[in-house]
This record gives structure tokens, sequence and C-alpha cells, in this order.
């Protein structure tokens, strides 16, 4: 331990330097020291406890709401937007322009962008500013439903070309089909094989988090299904939500093959080989899908709002007092 005396000496800097705000050339001039020698004890006190720093920022809790998640699943990059207020349009704008620029930020020329249908996704591309064009291609990993904006994959494929100037693919057949044996040939057709096989080749993905709801979910527009066959899909074979319209459960595993078997599209294993995966979703009710989509790993980056951070770490919480 130091002495008394240099403890007290320890003191004045510390005081000096946090509260009066002096630089450390001031200090050493003040009191007749080195540079270097008050570099030292401003450094001997950090190691002896001394100083304690309390950061109070009104975004101080997203940050540890940011960690918290990023330690838990193994993510390279969370980012939660603050809650909105009462609308869920201004959440979904928000988690848009946030993942906008999140993507502008790391998307390079030759890059191929993997894209999920969703009202997520479509905010993300609508937020899109580039200050440049990109030399990217922009591909559905999905076929498409006509007559919804959010769901139209080709529509969102070209769109998104527009607003970074590359060039978009279109994947023509629809996302959901009657039979495993239509689902194969329409699979096997030399058209709708190159666009899948370019999905297979993307360098990242864009991926909107789907929940399944028997009355309210957009996963019926998808894939037409009726709610006995979607109350099958949850309560039979526990699916929790839906990347591309192939369900998982909360632990993250693929389940319900037998519709699985009926979806035009990259399945869970081909997406969770693309490079750089970007998970985007807001509101409280996406916060079991986004845990299950963590659990499975089909994530590297989460851009999501304070509601569903929140709702995914309480769903961990109490799962792991269950199962510590």
């Amino acid at each position: 331990m130091p002495t008394q005396d240099k403890i007290r000496l320890i003191t004045i800097i510390l005081n000096l330097y946090y509260v009066e705000q002096l630089t450390q050339s001031e200090i050493a001039e003040q009191l007749h020291l080195s540079v270097p020698k008050v570099n030292r004890l401003l450094q001997q006190a950090r190691e002896l406890g001394y100083i304690e720093f309390v950061v109070r920022t009104p975004l101080q809790h997203l940050y540890e709401l940011e960690n918290r998640l990023k330690a838990i699943f193994g993510l390279q990059e969370v980012i939660v937007i603050p809650n909105e207020g009462p609308s869920s349009t201004q959440s979904l704008n928000a988690v848009g322009s946030a993942a906008a620029n999140y993507l502008l930020e790391h998307i390079h020329d030759g890059d191929i962008i993997a894209i999920s249908p969703g009202t997520t996704v479509q905010a993300v591309i609508q937020s899109i500013d580039a200050s440049h064009a990109y030399q990217v291609e922009i591909v559905p990993i999905l076929g498409s439903i006509q007559g919804n904006l959010e769901s139209d994959l080709n529509y969102l494929s070209i769109l998104m070309s527009d607003r970074l100037g590359g060039k978009s693919y279109k994947l023509h057949a629809p996302a959901f089909v009657e039979s495993r044996e239509h689902c194969e040939i329409l699979r096997s057709i030399e058209p709708v094989k190159k666009i899948l096989d370019i999905g297979r080749n993307a360098t990242i993905a864009l991926l909107g988090i789907g929940t399944l709801d028997p009355v309210t979910s957009r996963f019926i527009d998808f894939t037409a299904l009726t709610p006995d066959e979607m109350k099958e899909i949850i309560e039979g074979c526990g699916g929790v939500g839906e990347i591309g319209s192939f369900v998982y459960n909360i632990d993250g595993e693929p389940c319900g093959k037998e519709f699985a078997d009926r979806v035009i599209g990259l399945d869970l294993d081909e997406i969770r080989k693309i490079p750089l995966r970007i998970g985007v979703a807001a509101s409280e009710e996406k916060a079991m899908p986004l845990y299950g989509a963590l659990r499975g790993g089909y994530l590297h980056v989460l851009i999501t709002d304070e509601e569903a951070a929140e709702g995914v770490l309480g769903i961990f919480t109490k799962n792991f007092q269950k199962n510590p």
C-alpha cells in the first residue's frame, strides 16, 4: 500500500484532474512534478480503485441492453433503438433508419445482398440514402406474394437496387405451393434454380423476423396457410417464429417440415451459411421470434427496439432460471 503522503498527493492530483479539470501539464507545473509522474500517479489511482466512473447518459440503459445481448448470444453487433412512443410506426421507421445506416457502413462493391420479406425490411430499404452508387446485386431469398409491397420481394429487390445503384434479381415463383411435389418441380426450373443459387452465394443477408399467429401474422399472407394449419405449426410443432417462411422453435431448430417442404426459397441451413446476417425487428411481439432466431444462430447482427430487446432478455432469464 502507498504511504499516507503518497495517498494525499494522489488525492490532490485526482481532484485537480477530474474536479477542476486541469491538464496533466498544468498539474505538474502547479505541484512541481514531472508530467510522466503525474500520469503514473493517475494510473496508480485507477489500479488502487480510487476512481469510480458512473455514466448517466439518457441512452446508457440501451448500451447495457446491447452488451448483454451480445454476450449472451455471441453477436457481432447489436443496435437497440429507444422506445419512440405509442406509435409502432415510429419504432419501425427508427429501426429501419438505423439498419439502413449500418448496411451502408458495411457493404462493398461486389457484394450480393439477399433479402427476406417483411415490413421492417421494407422500412430499411425505404430509409437507404446512399451517397454514391454501389456495384452490388440484390436477390430475393423467397418467392413473392403479389399485392402486398412488404411481401413482394421482386418489388423490394428493385427498390433496394434503385436506392443503392446496383442490380436486382427477381424470383418468378410463389413463396408457397400446394405440395412438396409442386415445390420440387418449381425449384428445378432453370430460372428459379438460378436465382436461388445466386442467393446461396450472397455475402450479406437482410432478414426480417416473423411472428406466428393464427389470425394476425403476416406469415399467413406469405404461405396462404389456414388458421388451423397455423395452429398445428404453433401447438403441434412448437413454432415460435419464421425467417423467409421457414419456421423454427424456441431453440432455433427448424420445425414443421411438411410445411417447409412447400416453400420456394432458401431454407434456414442455407441462410445460416451467408457470411453476414443482419436481423431486423421491432415491437414486443417480436421478442419470442427473435429469441428463437438468436438461439438458432441465424443472426450475426441484431437491430431492434427497446421493447423487443427487453422481451428477449426476459425470456432468456426465465428459461435460464428453469434450466440453469
